[in-house]
């Protein structure tokens, strides 16, 4: 199935679309927990500090939407409250890990100077991904007349993307070489994430 039919049977089920509000809440929450889990203990710049907040805003915003959806929907994130649970809740554990593994192969680093290089190409990744996937599911809101609405997330993803490609060009002259080979990775992952959900919603 693609992403859109996917999603449009998503969007016409309540309980499947409370279920995929409550995902997408976690993953967001997850990330915000990630990028606080990469700082250095002193030197933090505003950037970090603002895309935590943003993550940990997005994961507040979308469970706030469960309201306009009736009835006492998804309060955690138990597993049978989740979407496809198990892959979402190693999702970006697994993307991590393989990231830190290609980084430590290409750049020798350790220790702090990994997991920052990490945080940099893993929330690229990721924020690619935001930037294809919010606007499908916007646009299947929108013709399902949902009162459900993320506009305001698809334009803050689309700023944390242009921070990252600004940090990234600081990182490595040849960053997009780098990049290429993580969005390959994330891709894989977000496939069979994606076939997953396919198989749980039929």
């Amino acid at each position: 199935m693609q992403i859109k039919s996917i999603l449009q049977s998503i969007v016409d089920d309540n309980a499947l679309h409370a279920k995929w509000l409550n995902t997408l809440s976690y993953m967001e929450n997850a990330g915000a927990k990630k990028i606080s889990a990469s700082e250095h203990k002193e030197n933090v710049n505003l950037i970090i500090l603002k895309h935590a907040a943003e993550e940990h805003r997005h994961a507040y915003y979308l469970k706030k939407q469960l309201d306009k959806l009736g009835g006492n929907l998804c309060k955690t994130y138990t597993n049978d409250e989740l979407l496809t649970p198990n892959q979402t809740k190693f999702y970006l554990n697994a993307l991590d890990v393989a990231v830190c593994r290609y980084l430590k192969q290409q750049f020798n680093l350790s220790g702090y100077e990994l997991k920052f290089a990490a945080y940099l190409f893993v929330t690229y990744a990721i924020e690619v991904r935001a930037d294809e996937l919010y606007p499908i599911y916007q646009d299947v809101l929108t013709a399902a007349r949902s009162k459900v609405n993320v506009k305001s997330i698809i334009l803050e993803e689309e700023g944390h993307l242009e921070e990252m490609l600004n940090q990234l060009k600081t990182f490595s002259a040849d960053w997009e070489k780098h990049a290429e080979i993580v969005i390959r990775i994330e891709q894989k992952m977000f496939d069979d994430w994606m076939n997953n959900l396919g198989k749980q919603i039929t």
